[in-house]
C-alpha cells in the first residue's frame, strides 16, 4: 500500500465517488465497465481515472474493462472499508439523530458504535437503538470501542472542546459540521462539512432576478 501521505486528497475523494458508482452498478447486476462508461457515471475523465488507479497498481484488462465486484472490492480495501469502521459521534440533536438513522454509512461499513452529548436531558436515553452517554464519558467508553474516527455535530463553541476529547480518546480522524477551524495535533485528520457555505456558493450561480 503506498504511503497516505503521498497520495492528493483529490484522489481519494474521486475513490470514494467511483465507490459509489461501482455499488449502483454492482446493485444491477452489471458485470464489468470500461473507464469511459465509469466517466458517464461519475462525471470524472476517463484518463484522471486511470491515474488515480494507477496509484495503488494494475487494475483491470486492456479491451475488456473492469470486473465491478472485483474493482468496487479492491477500492474498499485501500479506503479501509473491507472492515467495520467504528465511529464516535458527538451531538445528539437534529443532525446527530439524522447521522445514526443513515442507512448508507452501514452500507460501506461504517457503524456508530457510540453517541455522546452534554445535555443532562439526554443523556441515558437513545438515539436509534444508541444510548446516549455524556461526552466526558468519551475516553472511557473509547477504550473498549477502539474507534479512531469521530463525528462532531455540535455547535460552533463547543466544537474545539470535543475535538481536544476525542483526540485525547484515541480519535486519529474527525468529520467536523461545526463551522469552525479546529485545532488539532499534526496526526489527526479533519474534514469540514459546512452546508450553509455549500449553499453560499450554490447561490451564488443563481441567475439574477
Amino acid at each position: 500500500m503506498p504511503n497516505c501521505g503521498k497520495i492528493p486528497t483529490p484522489t481519494l475523494e474521486r475513490l470514494a465517488t467511483y465507490l459509489s458508482a461501482l455499488t449502483n452498478l454492482a446493485n444491477t447486476n452489471v458485470e464489468t465497465v470500461s473507464s469511459a462508461q465509469l466517466e458517464e457515471h461519475t462525471g470524472v475523465n476517463a484518463a484522471q481515472f486511470r491515474k488515480d488507479l494507477s496509484y495503488f497498481g494494475e487494475f483491470g484488462r486492456p479491451g475488456v474493462g473492469y470486473n465491478v465486484r472485483s474493482l468496487h472490492a479492491r477500492i474498499k480495501a485501500i479506503l479501509k472499508l473491507d472492515r467495520p469502521q467504528p465511529v464516535l459521534l458527538v451531538g445528539a440533536g437534529n443532525l446527530g439523530r439524522a447521522l445514526v438513522g443513515y442507512p448508507a454509512l452501514k452500507a460501506e461499513n461504517f457503524q456508530i458504535v457510540a453517541v455522546f452529548d452534554n445535555n443532562p436531558t439526554k443523556i441515558g436515553s437513545e438515539l436509534m437503538h444508541v444510548t446516549i452517554d455524556h461526552i466526558d464519558s468519551v475516553a472511557e467508553r473509547n477504550r473498549s470501542l477502539g474507534a479512531r474516527i469521530g463525528i462532531i455535530a455540535v455547535p460552533a463553541y463547543a466544537a474545539q472542546q470535543v475535538a481536544e476529547q476525542l483526540v485525547e480518546a484515541g480519535v486519529l480522524t474527525i468529520l467536523n459540521f461545526a463551522p469552525v477551524v479546529l485545532k488539532v495535533p499534526p496526526h489527526v485528520t479533519v474534514r469540514n462539512v459546512d452546508f450553509v457555505q455549500e449553499l453560499a456558493v450554490l447561490s451564488f450561480y443563481l441567475p439574477d432576478e
